[in-house]
This record gives C-alpha cells, sequence and structure tokens, in this order.
C-alpha cells in the first residue's frame, strides 16, 4: 500500500528555522523512516542512522544514539508510529494488542526520563479517542501526533529560552553540565535554550560546560554547537568547578532535567547534585530548564525517581582504551537527584517556577 507523507509533515523544522535560525537537528522523519544523528561519534563526524522498526528505534535510545529526555521522547514517539505502520494491515483488534505490547518494549529502553513515557502515553490516548478508524487510520493519526509533539517541543525550548534569559546576567559566565540543547531535544534546547536567547538579545554570555564524564556530552556535544553558533565556550573537567565557583567566576548555573518530581527535587546528568550544593555554598543561582512535559506529578519527591545504571564499560574506558586498573569494580549511576531546596528557579514552557515548588508545579499543570 503507498501511503503519501502527513500534510505539513516538514512543519517541526519549518517552526525551527523560522523562529530559531538554527540549523542542528537530532531527528529527520522522511517516507516513513526515522533518522537519527548519531551522537556517540559526534563531533568528528556526523552521520544519519535509518530506522523502520519500533524495536530498532528503542534500542537506538538504550544505545544513545540519540539521548536527552525531550529527544528521547520524540524519538520514541515516531518508534511507535514505525510500528503502527508495520501493524496498519491487520485487523484493529490485533493491532492494537501487538502495537500495545511494543509500547511496554520501548518503555523499557530508559526508565529515568520520563518524556518517553509520557509521550507513547499521549499517543496511547489519541487511540483510545478514535475508536471509529481503522488501522490505517490510526496509523496516520499518530503520525500527526508524533509530528505535533516533535513541534511542540520545540515551541516549548523556544519559549524556555525567552523566560529564562531573563534570570542570567548581562555580562558573565554561565556553567552547564551534559548537554542540553538542540540534540537532546527536538531543536534549540532547554538549558542552551536560555543562553541562545540571552545571547540574542544582547547579553555578553560566556559558557563554562563542564565535561561530564563518562559519555563526555559536555565536551563533544555542548562545545560542538555552541562553537557552531559562535557562543563563547570553555571547556573544563568535572571537578575544576567548584574551584571557578569559588573565584568568582561563575554568574550562574542552567541545566537541563530528565524528570522532575511533584516537589521540585529534580533527576539529571551524574554530577548534577555537587554541582547545585557547590552553586549553593558559593552563593550562585541554580536554574533548572525544562518543559512541563518533563514534571512528573504522578511522582512526590525524587526519592521515587527511577535511577538507570549502565556498564562498567563506559567508566574503565575512553575512545575504546581501558584507562582503569585491570579488576577494578564499578559503578554507574547515569543520574542524580538535586532536592528542589538548592535549585533557585525551574524555567519551564509555562513560566519561571520560583519556591514552594509543590504549589508552583500544582497550578501549572
Amino acid at each position: 500500500m503507498k501511503r503519501e507523507p502527513v500534510s505539513g509533515s516538514s512543519s517541526p523544522l519549518d517552526l525551527l528555522r523560522e523562529r530559531a535560525n538554527s540549523s542542528v537537528v537530532p531527528i529527520k522523519w522522511e517516507g516513513h523512516r526515522l533518522y537519527l544523528l548519531d551522537q556517540r561519534i559526534l563531533p568528528h563526524k556526523e552521520i544519519w542512522l535509518e530506522y523502520s522498526s519500533a524495536r530498532g528505534v528503542a534500542q537506538a535510545i538504550r544505545d544513545m544514539v540519540v539521548r536527552g529526555a525531550p529527544a528521547i521522547g520524540i524519538t520514541a514517539a515516531f518508534g511507535m508510529v514505525l510500528a503502527a505502520f508495520e501493524l496498519s494491515d491487520s485487523d484493529r483488534t490485533t493491532f492494537i494488542e501487538r502495537w500495545l505490547g511494543e509500547t511496554e518494549f520501548m518503555l523499557q529502553a530508559r526508565p529515568t526520563a520520563i518524556n518517553l513515557k509520557w509521550a507513547i502515553e499521549r499517543l496511547k490516548e489519541k487511540i483510545d479517542r478514535h475508536p471509529e478508524l481503522e488501522t490505517d487510520g490510526l496509523a496516520i493519526l499518530l503520525e500527526k501526533e508524533a509530528l505535533s509533539i516533535w513541534s511542540e517541543d520545540i515551541q516549548a525550548n523556544l519559549d524556555i529560552g525567552s523566560y529564562g534569559q531573563a534570570l542570567l546576567p548581562d555580562v558573565g559566565k554561565v556553567l552547564t553540565h551534559c548537554n542540553a540543547g538542540s540534540l537532546a531535544t527536538g531543536g534549540y534546547g532547554t538549558a542552551l535554550g536560555v543562553i541562545r536567547a540571552a545571547v540574542s538579545r544582547g547579553k555578553k554570555i560566556e559558557v563554562v560546560a563542564n565535561e561530564t564524564r563518562p559519555w563526555l556530552q559536555g565536551a563533544r556535544l555542548t562545545a560542538w554547537e555552541l562553537i557552531r553558533d559562535g557562543i563563547p565556550v570553555t571547556l573544563i573537567v568535572d571537578g575544576a568547578a567548584g574551584f571557578l565557583m569559588q573565584r568568582g567566576e561563575i554568574g550562574a548555573v542552567v541545566v537541563g532535567a530528565d524528570r522532575i518530581a511533584g516537589n521540585g527535587d529534580v533527576a539529571n546528568k551524574i554530577g548534577t547534585y555537587a554541582i547545585a550544593e557547590l552553586a549553593r555554598a558559593n552563593g550562585i543561582p541554580f536554574y533548572v530548564a525544562a518543559p512541563v512535559s518533563t514534571i512528573d506529578p504522578e511522582i512526590c519527591s525524587g526519592d521515587q525517581i527511577p535511577i538507570e545504571e549502565r556498564g562498567a564499560r563506559e567508566v574503565i574506558t575512553l575512545a575504546g582504551k581501558e584507562i582503569a586498573a585491570h579488576g577494578v569494580s564499578v559503578e554507574n549511576p547515569v543520574f542524580d537527584i538535586t532536592p528542589h531546596r538548592l535549585v533557585s528557579a525551574i524555567i519551564t514552557d509555562a513560566g519561571v517556577l520560583v519556591p514552594p515548588y509543590d504549589s508552583a508545579i500544582h497550578a501549572c499543570l
């Protein structure tokens, strides 16, 4: 069966080019195929990988081809669209049963990032609201919804940038950890979106990027994005952040988030909690930038957020070479929890949330 592209399928990229003048995107959707920019080998090579099945997309998420909570959510949505088209010759009952089975596999790809679950639940609700549609119609419906999720994420990033830029100094250095830029989202970025918006409004911002071991997202991805944009960026080892704060060189910290609990506790890349403590000790504001979709109101506190643990090889090797003593034990948690008491503000697409976070979060949902 020949399937024509959905009308307006280029709208997410059109929105990005129109509103943000940005060329960096981690995702492409063309001809009912998903293409992901392989972030494991940036910045040295720019290679796009093609995916035609939900299982392949889930493996790409697990293998870190794509990363960052919003980007994972968008990618998972398109993975489920691929599953829908693959099942569209089935009867409706078989379609739904098998499609729901694929969602369970997708949900296991990365357990901490709530956007993955949020995107899949949104697609499920779309199916539930259209009992009149046959399988072909359901597949097209889900494709449109995935494109909407992507477009809405870009708009959310632009709004986050607009709200958050006002919090940054007119002149100074801003520290960030990991990569919360275009590559971690549908485009533009959350934490880097705040920085991009500040620079676009004439603020003289320099970025200090933690290298972010063990995947070096700061060294490889954040630095690459900012250099492309012409924004000054200095790379430091993770352990140097406190020293620079102590010397008065950092004016603010802004990071992204993979999940935010109902009380404002934040799950983000491992090392974020230490930076937040250092910021508090040195009187530096610590901001979290994330869309409302990253908030999980069903979780009361960070203690309930599942923390992904990955294998030892990521820690004991660097660029494929072993760097650690043979036989050493390794613990490799991917995320940590920053208590809400250390967060100066949460910058969302619904506005800037300030303490008390439980009531502020309730009001914005």
